[in-house]
């Protein structure tokens, strides 16, 4: 038996709807046959893909990074707009492909308005810098009455796209990335670059790039540095973590939530450090703008890869697992509501995607695009803190940790609260008790589980992994109570007018 206590008295913080976020990024299918083709049966008169647009909506996402990822640090903007017969073909080094700019900054905007969701754009700091991030800023937010944002008009966008979220670069810190920078390099290249944006556009909200992952030999000290020459001009700092089994050891993949967990508290604390060198009120907040399962294990790396056409790449298949841990990731975001306020699963379509798709035929959900799904549906605008005792479980990885992991929302304006748990035990299924102190009765419970936990969705079997309803979850004498099988993800929803 576990027992969960939650309560609208006490807060974690105010839910951020933007860590509901995704990430396009030039790189294999995800633009081109992904978001993007012309000749689909499907295809709009601007090329986008209505069926997977209607999927994106239906996934929720409420802003999306681009054009990257690795691809930035190589990219000039100016090749992907204006008449697409004059675009150049060019190679891009990060994925050893053939470009072709048929997408580019207005595409992405068009699209953008039709997903309904907010761009967050990247700019090159690898091989370009200050004078490319000011004029691309220039381009999309200025009125018309200079020469870029005359070309935006003579491009036929004659209104300021007022792109609001720029990310500073991407993963300088790695020695993959095209233009790879020491911390002291980049802080100083990304300080001028955020005061002459700002020169542009004052209203601009800027994400430092962070360390590309918790066991970088620089974590830690890359965030000291940067944040010590940038504290005043950005507003975040990036995380980035992506998550697979590693030697058959399922335990510790099912627990992954406890490495995200503790690199947030870590980078926390580190800019909370510079905050007190500074003497500053001001308060620097998180961006984890990648994240996702990914089966590294199966890339060959960057020089694998031959030159070629756009072509699949990483298009990871998802298992239920895969969908109980995505779940669980969500869970640590809105556990750290009060300092995480972005966030993007990396990436929406094809490339470790929730949204898969065929060149010129289907599109469908793979398992994990459900907990995003419903999470972005139905959490409450207030995230609640939860305690949790109960079982625990053995990890090879992280120890012993409890075997649920919860978090919880709260919506003012209907009284609804809505519990995200996930049962990390492979084995056994847990009881669970929620005293309740409001009169609520529970709407639904979803959950995500199978008995076969290698089940995956398919273009001929879609649908072969979907929530289920559970019955049985009830309140009685304000305790809620359910029943969570293995290795599984759950929403219960709880509302003073609820049914039962």
């Amino acid at each position: 038996m576990a027992r969960l206590a939650v309560d609208p008295a006490f807060v974690v913080g105010a839910l951020d709807r933007r860590l509901f976020g995704s990430f396009v990024e030039h790189m294999g299918r995800c633009v081109y046959t992904g978001i993007y083709e012309p000749g689909h049966a499907s295809a709009d008169p601007d090329g986008f893909r209505e069926d997977v647009l209607e999927l994106v909506r239906e996934l929720g996402v409420t802003a999306v990074r681009y054009p990257g990822g690795n691809f930035v640090s190589n990219y000039d903007w100016e090749d992907g707009v204006g008449p697409k017969d004059q675009r150049p073909r060019k190679l891009d080094l990060a994925w050893r492909a053939i470009e072709p700019n048929q997408f580019g900054t207005d595409e992405f905007m068009a699209w953008s308005r039709k997903a309904g969701v907010e761009p967050i754009w990247a700019v090159n700091l690898g091989t370009r810098g200050l004078k490319e991030a000011v004029e691309l800023v220039e381009y999309t937010n200025l009125p018309a009455g200079t020469s870029l944002p005359d070309r935006r008009v003579a491009n036929g966008n004659k209104e300021p796209y007022g792109i609001k979220v720029w990310c500073l670069g991407n993963e300088m810190d790695g020695p993959w990335q095209i233009g790879h920078k020491t911390a002291e390099e980049y802080a100083r290249l990304a300080e001028e670059t955020a005061n002459a944006m700002r020169r542009v556009d004052p209203g601009l909200e800027f994400v430092a790039c962070g360390s590309s992952n918790r066991h970088m030999p620089t974590f830690g000290e890359w965030e000291r540095t940067v944040l010590e020459r940038t504290y005043d001009l950005v507003d975040h700092i990036s995380l980035h973590a992506y998550y697979e089994p590693k030697n058959g050891d399922q335990a510790s993949f099912l627990a992954a939530a406890e490495d995200m967990d503790r690199f947030i508290d870590s980078v926390v604390a580190t800019a909370d450090h510079v905050k007190a060198l500074k003497r500053s009120d001001k308060e620097i907040t998180l961006s984890f703008d990648e994240w996702n399962v990914w089966y590294q294990q199966h890339f060959p790396g960057e020089l694998g890869l031959d030159v070629r056409e756009v072509s699949p790449l990483i298009e990871d298949t998802y298992t239920v697992d895969d969908a109980v841990v995505v779940g669980s990731l969500l869970i640590t975001l809105l556990r750290h509501a009060d300092r995480v306020k972005i966030a993007c699963l990396a990436q929406l379509v094809n490339v470790i995607g929730p949204i898969r798709t065929e060149p010129d035929g289907r599109a469908w959900r793979q398992t994990i695009f459900h907990p995003f799904a419903l999470t972005a549906k139905h959490a409450g605008s207030t995230v609640l803190r939860t305690e949790v005792s109960g079982p625990e479980v053995d990890t090879p990885e992280y120890g012993r940790v409890p075997a649920l992991w919860s978090t919880a929302t709260y919506e003012e304006s209907t009284g609804e609260v809505v519990l995200f748990v996930v049962n990390r035990s492979e084995t056994d299924k847990v009881d669970l008790e929620v005293p309740l102190h409001s009169g609520l009765r529970v709407i639904e419970h979803l959950a995500l589980y199978d008995d076969d936990r290698s089940a995956v969705n398919t273009a001929e079997d879609p649908d072969r992994v979907v929530p289920r309803r559970i019955d049985g979850t009830e309140v009685i004498n304000d305790i809620c109570t359910a029943t969570l099988p293995p290795a599984s993800w759950h929403m219960i929803r709880l509302s003073p007018g609820g049914t039962r």
